[in-house]
């Protein structure tokens, strides 16, 4: 069935967000909000020392293809105007049963339980549209994300292609970790 959509997530401090699936009018929020990631968050969630997305980037991210891609926001909409506080994505080849995913959480929305609410969304969205396993590049150093990965029945192995990175993997629905990988 998957997940319900939109949704509010009631945080840790007290906050709350609305979660819904992205749509192509949260390109202007989706790069206000990486602009709102210090260095090293941005680092560890693009492998790589960005300051904006770039057009095509943004426009692929705001337009996911059916059956391969979703993408979820999770917007604060306090005093009225609306920001994008965080962001999550699955994407996969096609007629591939195995999805990748991607997560982005402002800084000053970290530690709040919104990472891990977000990635459950993502694999019940996952599993409800058919596929089997979910993955996610790493940086070795990202200790949160690996963490995460592992609190929610990922299994963690060394990427062969390069020593920074490592590939976190689960069987979607069975709880259990993927043996190869």
């Amino acid at each position: 069935m998957g997940p319900v959509l939109p949704a509010r997530l009631q945080l840790r401090d007290g906050r709350s967000v609305w979660v819904r699936e992205i749509e192509p009018e949260d390109k202007d929020g989706l790069q206000a909000a990486v602009g709102n990631m210090s260095v090293q968050s941005r680092y560890m969630r693009f492998m790589a020392t960005v300051k904006a997305i770039s057009e095509p980037m943004l426009e692929k991210a705001t337009h996911p293809v059916p059956d391969r891609e979703f993408a979820l926001v999770a917007v604060n909409d306090e005093g009225g105007a609306e920001s994008i506080v965080a962001g999550a994505r699955y994407a996969s080849d096609a007629g591939s049963d195995t999805c990748e995913f991607a997560i982005m959480v402002v800084d000053d929305w970290q530690g709040q339980g919104l990472a891990p609410r977000l990635m459950e969304t993502l694999m019940e969205a996952a599993e409800a549209h058919g596929f089997h396993v979910m993955e996610g590049s790493v940086l070795t150093a990202n200790a949160s994300m690996r963490g995460l990965a592992r609190r929610l029945g990922f299994e963690d192995k060394a990427d062969p292609r390069d020593a920074t990175v490592r590939v976190v993997s689960r069987v979607l629905g069975s709880g259990r970790a993927t043996a190869g990988g």
